[in-house]
């Protein structure tokens, strides 16, 4: 695997000025097989994670570092969107779409949490955002080989000069109790609903073991 770059989700990222999160998911290209953005999500802050252009970013000398600052990172477009599910009272003849913020106090004088269940007031859902025609791998994904379940993704492996994945890592927790593997991304048949192998698990047993730094925690 000369001259690529692993990108192990859960790594820590950083701004020119600072660090700016942790790498939640990756967002692939399935039909070219290239990385195209990382989302990033400052620790402890879900919901605030941001879609990363690959072009933003440099993962020379093992760390994932954005050209951007934290300023300019928090204007990137958002990673995931919350959104009101229509038909609860109140809201029945509006649209997801229609209806953008909800602050609410009650008639007695002490304010309601956001998110409470309030009678009459609409529930909302949270999903994550993928640009059209392209799909995300998270870490800890199931793996299947042809012959079934073999593991869970611990990250991607990219071509840094043309984004493109040439492998799928494989997470610890074997049952035959190896190292990780990475496995080519020839072998790999579809990345929709996890990750689905065209070789059984005996071929990938047979697959050499690689190193892989595990972020802390």
């Amino acid at each position: 695997m000369d001259q690529t770059t692993p990108i192990t989700i859960g790594a820590e990222a950083s701004c020119t000025d600072g660090v700016c999160g942790e790498v939640r998911r990756v967002v692939v290209d399935p039909v070219a097989r290239a990385v195209t953005h990382l989302a990033v999500e400052p620790k402890g802050r879900q919901g605030l994670s941001r879609l990363v252009p690959l072009d933003l970013i440099d993962t020379s000398g093992g760390e994932i570092r954005l050209s951007c600052t934290l300023a300019e990172f928090g204007q990137l477009d958002p990673a995931e969107e919350t959104q009101f599910v229509p038909g609860t009272r109140g809201y029945e003849s509006y649209g997801p779409e229609q209806v953008l913020a909800w602050p609410y106090a009650s008639l007695g004088g002490e304010p309601s949490v956001v998110g409470a269940a309030v009678s009459g007031v609409s529930e909302t859902v949270t999903f994550d955002t993928v640009p059209l025609g392209e799909v995300e791998v998270r870490r800890g994904e199931p793996v299947h080989a042809t012959d079934g379940h073999i593991g869970h993704v611990e990250g991607l492996v990219i071509d840094p000069r043309n984004h493109h994945v040439t492998h799928v890592l494989l997470q610890a927790g074997h049952l035959w109790g190896r190292k990780e593997v990475a496995i080519p991304i020839s072998s790999v048949t579809s990345v929709d609903d996890g990750i689905r192998l065209s070789i059984t698990k005996a071929g990938v047993q047979e697959l050499p073991p690689v190193n892989i730094d595990h972020p802390a925690g």
